[in-house]
Parts: structure tokens; C-alpha cells; sequence
């Protein structure tokens, strides 16, 4: 900046000695080329080329599901975990999309955690929460009243097979609210997840935004985050074995979206899931087990695409690359997997 300053006081000096307009003009034209070029010498004149945001993939795998996960129609969201090798796929895999009903797996593992730390146990009674008629987003809570009291146990069975979500409300009372199960997902590093509404009013105030077109952290999560959900509930990270079974045998009963996650998987796989869907979205979480003892943790979230049947095709098209993907990958290796 010196040298800059230095020539320009040099320019204006030597312009103001000069008599005749042409001349002056000619050597503040000769005084600007120079300093044209000592900039271009200090600093270079290279072009630079527009940055490229296009996403990139480090594998025939990766390219394959990004193609099949075109959103172009709409977002879609891809995270899976070999949890054998550690071989980790995402396309938006970091972006937040609807929960839906596959926030019950969340609500499931905290109640599950207050079972253990003596709170209450799997016999104890809740009442069903019926959600009572009411105009969208005319209260901050959708009213509801309470119905048959069921034990804890079916209440978790019902909630997960058939997506129940009286049930999901009566759990999601029992342990506190949304904030607690925030809660339990910040403990367990979660940090991709955000409750905030009760299942009530998540569905009397659905289609207030397009998640197609646009992003909703209420009620989100990234597939990313949900994948390590699963993981960590097949691992045992966090909640005991006999709570485990709870919550994964009961996504192995899953009912729900047989289009989905399990509609192109062959006979042999086993698949534990859990659907979700709202105002044009579909999703499915969920752990499939391949006959040669692997098991792959994978959340599919799909906006858009027209229809529901469209979205969860593209669920079941995706979960299978996935399957097959992980059978041909090259990248396993057992001894040191790495999450």
C-alpha cells in the first residue's frame, strides 16, 4: 500500500506542474498504465474460475444412490452405516427433514432410559392422548383427551407396529414433553435432532411449509443423525439389552410401509424400520440384516416426487442399491470399523 500511495503522489505532483490539459491527461494516462502493471507484477493477473458447488462422490457406490436420490422433483436425504466396516454412504445426509413418525424411535429410547432409572416400568398404565377436533394453528397445543389406559409395553408395540399416535402422546407425556427427549438426544450427541411439537399437533398444523421446497427445523432431523440413532441402539451405547429388544424387536413387527425400505430386499434380509409421513414427504429408518450376518443402519427421507406412491418407491429403489452396494463394496473390513 505504500508503494500504491507513494506512485499516486507522484502522479498527482507531476500533473500539477504541467500547463497544457493534453499533456497532463496523457501523463496521468502513462502514470495509471504503470501502476496497472506493478499491481498485476505484485499480485498477478491470474483468472479465476467460478467455484463449483456440484456435490461429488468418492465412489461408483456414492454416484449410484446420488443418482437414484436425484431430487430434482423434490429433496431427498440418504444416510446408511455398514456397521461392520464402517463404510458410511449420505447424499444431504447433513441437511434436516421431517421426522414424522420416525421420531417415535427417539421418544421410545427415553422412555425406555426412565424404565432403567427406575421411574417407571413397562407395566406401568398411561392413558391413550385422542386429539380433539380443533382449526389449524389455533392453539400452540392441539387439544386432546385422554382415553383407555394401556400399559407401556403396548403402548411401545403400538406405537412402533402400527404408528399409533394417541400412543406416541401418552409416552411423550409420560416422560415430559418434546424438550426431555431433546434432551435424551443431546446426552446421546445427537445433534441433529429437534423435537418440538407434540404428534397432535404436528398433524393438525402439517402443510403449513412445503418440505420439498424449502427447510423446517421444527420437528427435524438429518438423515446423518438418524443413522447413528439406530447404531447406537444396535450397539448398546446407551440403553440396556432387554430395553434394546424392546424398541428393535418391536421395529422388526413394524407393519407400516411395506413399500418401503423392505418392498425390493430379497426373502433372505431381515428388516427392523419404522415409517414416517406427512404433507409431501414419506420416510422409513430403519436396520436390515443380509444373510451373511452383516447389519446396515440406513435412513431415507424423500420429499416431493409427486405422489406417495412415487416417494416410496423411491425408498424401496434406494434401500435396495444400498443393499446391494454394501454386498459388492470392496471397502469392508471387519477387524477395524469405525463409526
Amino acid at each position: 500500500m505504500n508503494i500504491f500511495s507513494n506512485i499516486l503522489g507522484a502522479v498527482a505532483l507531476g500533473a500539477a506542474s504541467l500547463t497544457g490539459v493534453s499533456a497532463a491527461h496523457a501523463q496521468e494516462r502513462a502514470a495509471s498504465m504503470n501502476l496497472e502493471a506493478m499491481f498485476d507484477n505484485t499480485l498477478g493477473t491470474e483468472q479465476r474460475a467460478p467455484q463449483d458447488f456440484t456435490a461429488g462422490y468418492d465412489s461408483p457406490f456414492a454416484r449410484r444412490i446420488a443418482t437414484i436420490a436425484d431430487g430434482q422433483n423434490g429433496r431427498i436425504g440418504v444416510a446408511a452405516l455398514d456397521l461392520a466396516s464402517g463404510q458410511q454412504i449420505s447424499i444431504l445426509g447433513d441437511q434436516s427433514f421431517p421426522m414424522a413418525s420416525t421420531s417415535k424411535i427417539a421418544i421410545a429410547a427415553t422412555f425406555m432410559e426412565g424404565v432403567e432409572q427406575g421411574r417407571w416400568s413397562l407395566s406401568s398404565r398411561f392413558p391413550l392422548m385422542i386429539p380433539v377436533r380443533s382449526p389449524a394453528f389455533s392453539s400452540r397445543v392441539a387439544p386432546v383427551t385422554r382415553g383407555q389406559s394401556m400399559a407401556a409395553s403396548e403402548l411401545i408395540e403400538i406405537m412402533i407396529t402400527r404408528s399409533s399416535n394417541p400412543a406416541t402422546d401418552a409416552l411423550l407425556a409420560a416422560v415430559g414433553g418434546p424438550e426431555k427427549v431433546n434432551d435424551w438426544a443431546r446426552r446421546a450427541g445427537l445433534e441433529g435432532f429437534n423435537l418440538t411439537r407434540d404428534i397432535a399437533t404436528l398433524v393438525r398444523d402439517d402443510g403449513e411449509i412445503d418440505p420439498a421446497k424449502a427447510v423446517d427445523i421444527r420437528d427435524s432431523a438429518t438423515p446423518a443423525t438418524m443413522t447413528r440413532l439406530l447404531a447406537g441402539l444396535y450397539q448398546g451405547r446407551w440403553l440396556n439389552a432387554s430395553s434394546r429388544r424392546v424398541i428393535l424387536g418391536a421395529m422388526e413387527r413394524c407393519r407400516t410401509g411395506k413399500r418401503r425400505i423392505p418392498a425390493l430386499l430379497p426373502a433372505s434380509a431381515q428388516v427392523k424400520h419404522k415409517t414416517g409421513s406427512l404433507n409431501n414427504t414419506s420416510s422409513d429408518i430403519g436396520i436390515i440384516h443380509t444373510p451373511d450376518g452383516r447389519a446396515i443402519a440406513l435412513a431415507i427421507y424423500v420429499t416431493g416426487q409427486g405422489s406417495r406412491p412415487a416417494r416410496e418407491s423411491k425408498i424401496a429403489q434406494i434401500a435396495r442399491a444400498l443393499y446391494d452396494g454394501y454386498a459388492t463394496s470392496d471397502g469392508r473390513n471387519w477387524a477395524s470399523a469405525t463409526y
